[in-house]
């Protein structure tokens, strides 16, 4: 009898935990959830490079090109107008659209020059440096200017 109510308290607070995300089809779920890709992708590639982990070239190239992917994606899911939602966002996005664009499309750029770079094969490390530096530097000058640390 124990066992079957601290069964029913357990599944009760994972209930309860779980009703307090996001929705993950709302604007900030859709741009959260392809922002944490980001991430993923862009750490194996750093790693990749600073020796975190091996590297290999094949899924150098490949993580490029999800990258790239995912660098058009999280823009068409912020709305016009600012949502009611708990984002990390500043205001300024909605209030600076031209500028939000403007950094968007750099980061656009980066992640294809570095798609670019890693079609000549065999990848070496040491070239990879300098344009995944570029698709960093691309994120972070966004972070800086439009999201909340």
């Amino acid at each position: 009898m124990m066992l079957k109510r601290l069964s029913v308290v357990v599944l009760a607070c994972l209930t309860l935990t779980a009703c307090g995300g996001v929705d993950p089809n709302s604007p900030l779920g859709q741009r959260k959830t392809i922002f944490k890709q980001m991430l993923k992708t862009s750490e194996d590639l750093g790693g990749m490079l600073r020796g975190r982990l091996a590297f290999d070239g094949q899924k150098f190239a490949d993580g490029a090109v999800k990258l790239d992917n995912l660098s058009r994606e999280p823009w068409k899911h912020f709305p016009q107008v600012r949502e009611d939602d708990e984002t990390s966002a500043r205001a300024e996005v909605w209030e600076k659209q031209t500028r939000f664009q403007d950094l968007a499309r750099q980061l656009e750029v980066a992640t294809a020059e570095l798609v670019a770079v890693t079609r000549t094969q065999p990848l070496k490390a040491a070239d990879l440096a300098a344009p995944t530096d570029k698709v960093e530097a691309a994120c972070k000058a966004c972070h800086t200017e439009f999201r909340n640390h």
